[in-house]
């Protein structure tokens, strides 16, 4: 089982998104991160991947890349997972440092999430005992989650504003927060514009330019120095915002 270029792919789908105009991780900016991502796994990797979808998708893992979002009230232990916290007005992120949650448990945060969950579908298919205790539908669907996550550059924010969701803004004439300004209001304002409102429209244009004008950037979105079965710290920035 190749899960190790599943997530490889998801990595590349998500950093898709670091281009001007569009930016966002809301329902769309999820949908397109799967579907880009699914479109380009190897046959074991996607064979793999039906199998471990949930009946209600239908083979398709973009109709459930927001599922992680829909269940943080009933699982509470993972919202810290979707988010990392740095030091206020430090913009550096050190894993041993920023990797915990509130009650400075380690590994708790959305890098070691990724580690976690690739770790765990790395076992499907395999001898390994612990196999058997893992639920790898839901660790697929965390993973894929997360690697869109990891690239919103407001999930690795400044511990003192929660990631900017307790900045005020205006986004045209509606009142929201800046987290949820990059979150979602910049990429369905993005496909109103340019694609009609569609988010299949701007799947179409995101393939079309990951076989043409970026072409010969998809290898080094691939790499992961080391051999290392998952690389999330490659992932974070630091986005000091002139507010």
């Amino acid at each position: 089982m190749e899960y190790y270029k599943l997530n490889v792919f998801l990595a590349i789908a998500a950093f898709l998104f670091l281009f001007p105009v569009v930016h966002g991780w809301g329902l769309d900016g999820h949908y397109t991160v799967c579907k880009i991502a699914q479109s380009r796994l190897s046959q074991a990797a996607a064979d793999a991947v039906e199998k471990l979808l949930p009946e209600s998708a239908n083979g398709d893992l973009a109709s459930v890349c927001i599922w992680a979002d829909h269940v943080k009230f009933r699982y509470r232990w993972s919202s810290a997972l979707h988010y990392i916290d740095t030091p206020d007005n430090l913009c550096t992120y050190q894993y041993n440092r920023d990797c915990k949650d509130e009650n400075e448990v380690p590994d708790r945060c959305v890098a070691g999430a990724i580690n976690n969950y690739t770790d765990q579908l790395l076992s499907y298919n395999s001898a390994n005992e612990n196999a058997i205790t893992y639920n790898l539908t839901e660790s697929l669907l965390f993973l894929s989650h997360f690697m869109g996550d990891i690239h919103q550059p407001l999930h690795v924010g400044f511990t003192s504003d929660r990631g900017a969701n307790t900045i005020d803004v205006h986004w045209y004439t509606r009142k929201t927060v800046l987290h949820h300004v990059w979150d979602s209001n910049i990429i369905e304002t993005a496909e109103e514009r340019y694609d009609d409102s569609n988010v299949d429209e701007l799947v179409d244009a995101l393939q079309k330019n990951i076989s043409t004008g970026w072409a010969d950037q998809v290898k080094s979105w691939e790499s992961c120095s080391g051999n290392k079965k998952a690389c999330p710290d490659m992932y974070q920035s630091c986005l000091c915002l002139g507010i």
